[in-house]
């Protein structure tokens, strides 16, 4: 016994390994945080990319077409699929169509050969991506035969109220129209799911169609493009 006392009087005066205990307790917790701060950088910076694909996908539909006459244009088919080929290549580091579904819609605001008035709809829609359902598809759903000819049986959905999220809705200038954009993705952790949960980052953005773009209808001329329809799931 009186060879353990002093042992344990020197014991208690020894402090050699106590920042190796204190580096074994809080590692956990600075690991952690670390890790964290990775996954909420790279969410942000996956929230600036979807809204910048979302913004510049809106700006390229409101300005393709091909030249009709000398004063009007018209949007093709094959048009509206390479800028939503442009969207996936600008989205492929993120595997957007993979985790997400993307709509183009058309909203104008005229008076067709069939209206008495002036009607806002969303004459035709067009799409890519995997995802579907409740929080992916539009929630201004056309049929997929809409706008392909210039007929009432193909006139599209009427918005009156115009579109968007509630509390920001948009509508088209009277005799024009606009390219709407929604996008829709499954955030992918970087680190774990543990930190952010399963979490879906959405964004639209509005283009005014920047040509005196023909509203009738758009064109499909030999030879034809497959359509991008929103019945279709694809990357």
């Amino acid at each position: 016994m009186t060879r353990v006392l002093p042992l344990l009087r020197q014991l208690r005066r020894d402090t050699s390994g106590v920042a190796m205990v204190e580096f074994a307790v809080t590692l956990p917790f600075i690991a952690g945080f670390a890790l964290y701060s990775m996954e909420l950088t790279n969410y942000a910076l996956v929230n600036m990319r979807v809204n910048q694909i979302a913004l510049t996908l809106s700006d390229n539909a409101s300005r393709v077409g091909t030249d009709a006459t000398l004063t009007t244009q018209q949007l093709r088919e094959v048009d509206m699929n390479d800028v939503l080929q442009a969207a996936r290549y600008q989205g492929r580091g993120i595997r957007l169509t993979t985790f997400g579904r993307i709509i183009v819609s058309s909203v104008e605001n005229v008076q067709q050969t069939y209206d008495a008035a002036p009607v806002q709809r969303v004459h035709w829609q067009r799409c890519i991506g995997l995802r579907n359902g409740t929080g992916y598809d539009s929630r201004y759903s056309t049929t997929t035969t809409a706008g392909t000819d210039a007929t009432v049986g193909n006139a599209g959905t009427t918005v009156a109220s115009g579109v968007g999220d509630p509390g920001s809705l948009i509508s088209a200038p009277a005799g024009s129209g606009l390219m709407f954009v929604e996008v829709n993705y499954d955030y992918q952790p970087l680190v774990s799911g543990y930190f952010l949960g399963t979490t879906q980052i959405r964004f639209t953005s509005s283009y005014i169609i920047r040509d005196n773009r023909d509203l009738r209808q758009i064109y499909n001329p030999n030879p034809a493009a497959t359509r991008s329809t929103c019945n279709v799931y694809a990357t």
